[in-house]
């Protein structure tokens, strides 16, 4: 009887320990954050101005990209020496530079809104995703890059495409061995792409000020190497304003 006892206790505990071995996606994404600076150190970021370059058909082009945690944002770029704003958001208004015309024009106003949908989304969708609204799903392991991962889904708000509303769905991918995000793929709501997805890498994280980013990034085949980053930067009230016309 004894000998039966202590064989069940021996499979009881074989059977479990896959269960007490599985990951669930908010163990990951606490783990993510742990390790690149600390989720108290990521909720106290402002914003940040990242420098470096992206690689368009072999041609080098510089580029400034400010991103606040309230929403506000802007890319710049330098084209042949030419300076142009490619999107920018002040948090209530979207616009952008006309490459024809070099005019600022705002954005049609279901852009707009999808946008202020996103609000909160740097430095991480993820961080405090639930008072976003967001929800997350563990899916399993996969191997992406050679590396093996941990799979993360993420549901954002819906947006409206054409007046129609589209789920915003993306999946994450998690180092196994160092915990980081190497990849993410996000589906396609517009476009001749949509329906497919899209995939984003992410590697050569670096300190900055405590935190981890990384500066290595791929999106969309376009390869983006920054070479600074400044945190919290000091900016003019202005600066992600619609230039009005004097």
């Amino acid at each position: 009887m004894k000998t039966l006892k202590t064989l069940f206790i021996a499979l009881l505990v074989v059977a479990l320990a896959p269960l007490a071995q599985a990951q669930t996606a908010d163990e990951i994404i606490d783990n993510y954050f742990e390790i690149t600076g600390g989720k108290a150190n990521w909720e106290k970021l402002e914003g940040a101005k990242m420098v470096g370059s992206v690689n368009m058909q072999g041609m080098e082009i510089p580029i400034e990209m400010f991103q606040m945690t309230d929403g506000r944002q802007l890319l710049k770029i330098n084209f042949q020496g030419q300076e142009m704003v490619q999107y920018a958001f002040d948090g209530e208004e979207m616009w952008a530079t006309n490459f024809m015309t070099m005019a600022a024009e705002k954005s049609d106003a279901e852009t707009t809104e999808n946008m202020k949908k996103n609000v909160g989304d740097f430095p991480s969708p993820f961080l405090n995703y639930k008072e976003k609204g967001y929800t997350v799903e563990y899916i399993g392991e996969e191997t992406k890059e050679g590396a093996e991962t941990y799979k993360v889904k993420l549901t954002q708000k819906p947006i409206m495409v054409d007046g129609k509303e589209e789920p915003t769905i993306s999946y994450h991918y998690f180092d196994k061995d160092n915990g980081v995000l190497i990849l993410t793929e996000t589906r396609v709501n517009q476009g001749p792409m949509a329906g497919q997805m899209s995939m984003s890498t992410f590697s050569d994280y670096q300190e900055v000020n405590g935190l981890y980013f990384p500066f290595s990034i791929s999106m969309g085949g376009q390869g983006v190497a920054l070479t600074d980053i400044v945190i919290d930067p000091e900016l003019e009230e202005n600066f992600f304003a619609f230039p009005e016309k004097k």
